[in-house]
């Protein structure tokens, strides 16, 4: 692949289905050079084949040899990022009274630490250029936090001050960081968090409330939610301008759950 005058843009979580995915094809309906990263190759399988634009990698954010195996991958065969976009993420559903820490701390481990190892992996090779711009993917159950939902949104929460935080940091190297926030955008995130439901215990003092705790995983997966690909479409021409906004919110209901 020739990167001339192409940006390189990495980014996680680009299981079929998902944010990440459209947005991976997004990025390279503009001329971008892609590496769509998830936890297993066969998750983004049409992403794989002939086509140049795509550089998939086997990508998991728990691990610091595999981001570090992955990022020494990237820049020998590009020489350069100058994205990344930190969208890899995990839902936890259930009360904060009884879901077990260790779902807890592997939502923090992956929706914050995870992201934190990309930023920390890739800002000195950005220093070094005076240039890059890091996108992590927030929450807007982190402004307005609703029952069920208090681990991801407290990761969230972390994630968005993490973001602001880092922001003032790195500007004097050249580097932008945003905040992308989706509102609700059509996505697995759904099946995802059914899937991290089904490992959780039986509840004992939330029992009544089960089939509401279970139907928040879908709560953002409603008829009138924004397809994938409109959110990526608006939110990568926003990326790539000059001077990309500092905070970047697209999708059903984005504006009234940010005044909530």
């Amino acid at each position: 692949m020739d990167p001339h005058d192409k940006q390189v843009v990495l980014i996680t979580g680009c299981t079929t289905g998902g944010i990440g995915h459209a947005l991976a094809r997004a990025f390279a309906t503009e001329n971008c050079l892609v590496v769509p990263t998830a936890r297993s190759l066969p998750s983004m399988a049409d992403l794989h084949g002939s086509d140049p634009r795509f550089f998939p990698q086997e990508l998991d954010v728990l691990s610091d040899e595999s981001v570090r195996r992955v990022l020494s991958r990237v820049l020998e065969e590009f020489g350069r990022i100058d994205v990344l976009v930190n969208n890899a993420g995990v839902q936890c559903i259930g009360p904060l009274a009884e879901v077990p820490i260790s779902s807890i701390e592997h939502t923090f481990n992956t929706n914050v630490y995870g992201s934190m190892r990309l930023i920390q992996a890739v800002v000195p090779h950005m220093a070094s250029r005076k240039k890059g711009k890091i996108v992590n993917v927030g929450g807007y159950s982190a402004l307005a936090p609703g029952p069920w939902e208090g681990a991801y949104a407290a990761s969230k929460a972390a994630l968005h001050a993490l973001t602001d935080s880092s922001r003032l940091e790195v500007k004097p190297f050249g580097i932008d960081i945003i905040n992308g926030v989706p509102g609700d955008v059509k996505s697995n995130i759904g099946n995802s968090a059914i899937n991290s439901y089904s490992s959780m215990p039986e509840w004992t003092l939330y029992k009544k409330f089960e089939e509401a705790i279970r139907s928040r995983g879908y709560f953002s997966q409603v008829p009138k939610s924004t397809p994938s690909e409109e959110f990526a479409k608006k939110k990568v021409a926003a990326l790539l301008k000059t001077n990309p906004p500092s905070w970047l919110s697209y999708g059903q209901y984005s504006t009234i759950l940010a005044i909530m």
